[in-house]
């Protein structure tokens, strides 16, 4: 099992960048794909990043790539989502999601995070 806990959220100018750590416990999180989701007020959760537990694979939402970056380093248990170009549709509560089968990461993970509002201002 994973216990994942995210940070880094906050409030930023349209153009300007942040990077949302998430910090994840459990002694297999090495073996567990992980990424992050995202919900804008109003909307439903939707996929924005993964990335396989060997870092091998990564897949991102139409909308984001090119400007947001997943990484992961499996000795520290993290996970960066490092978002540049913001706009203020990005706007929203970030979640950071973990699940050892990939095809999750996308149909609905089974590990979450409490999320982390990110809010990007005009």
């Amino acid at each position: 099992q994973v216990q994942l806990v995210e940070s880094g959220g906050g409030l930023v100018q349209a153009g300007g960048s942040l990077r949302l750590s998430c910090a994840a416990s459990g002694r297999t999180f090495s073996s567990y794909h992980i990424g992050w989701f995202r919900q804008a007020p109003g909307k439903e959760r939707e996929f924005v990043a993964a990335t396989s537990w060997s870092g091998g694979m990564t897949d991102y939402a139409d909308s984001i790539k090119g400007r947001f970056t997943l990484s992961r380093d499996n000795a520290k248990n993290t996970v960066y989502l490092q978002m540049n170009s913001l706009k203020p549709e990005d706007t929203a509560v970030y979640f950071c999601a973990s699940d050892p089968r990939w095809a999750n990461m996308h149909l609905g993970p089974n590990y979450w995070g409490q999320g982390t509002q990110v809010t990007v201002s005009s």
